[in-house]
């Protein structure tokens, strides 16, 4: 296989399993502290092929999330446009930050995505949700560092095995 394509499989297969562990079923009391797994992998595929992942593709993994999940149609298409091009404006500063700064900035970028929802939700008319709701940013904050290791280096063997 060439390498385009195999780039193009992990890509796909990367946001497979995101939307797999977005769907797994959690005990009532764990639900708040899943971390926003299809934003994760969004943030690592911006940052590394800005020209694969881009603001179309963005919205449209959103919208098959939308789909997926069975949520409001279109919350998860703004908010990963917004995540997207907040990535892609900053991509040249967060791609070179050491480990540390990138997590914080990615605690930043899903903070900025709990507000979003809170906006679109407080629109639909639902109920404001307890504080624990921002506990989610964090953890995903603490997954980064391995999240973006695993794809890393998934994708420098694929491209160093053809």
């Amino acid at each position: 296989m060439n390498r385009l394509r195999v780039q193009g499989w992990l890509l796909v297969g990367s946001f497979v399993v995101a939307f797999l562990l977005q769907m797994m079923p959690l005990p009532q009391a764990l639900l708040p502290y899943k971390p926003y797994w299809v934003g994760l992998v969004l943030v690592y595929w911006a940052i590394e092929r800005p020209e694969r992942v881009g603001l179309g593709f963005a919205f449209v993994a959103g919208l098959a999330g939308d789909v997926l999940a069975g949520e409001l149609f279109g919350e998860q298409a703004l908010r990963l446009v917004v995540l997207a091009f907040i990535v892609l404006r900053f991509r040249a500063r967060l791609r070179f930050f050491p480990m540390w700064q990138q997590a914080l900035a990615v605690l930043a970028l899903l903070l900025n995505d709990r507000v979003v929802t809170l906006m679109v939700r407080g629109f639909s008319g639902e109920v404001m949700p307890s504080s624990v709701f921002w506990a989610a940013p964090v953890v995903g904050m603490a997954i980064w560092p391995f999240v973006f290791l695993l794809l890393d280096d998934l994708r420098l063997r694929l491209r160093g095995s053809e």
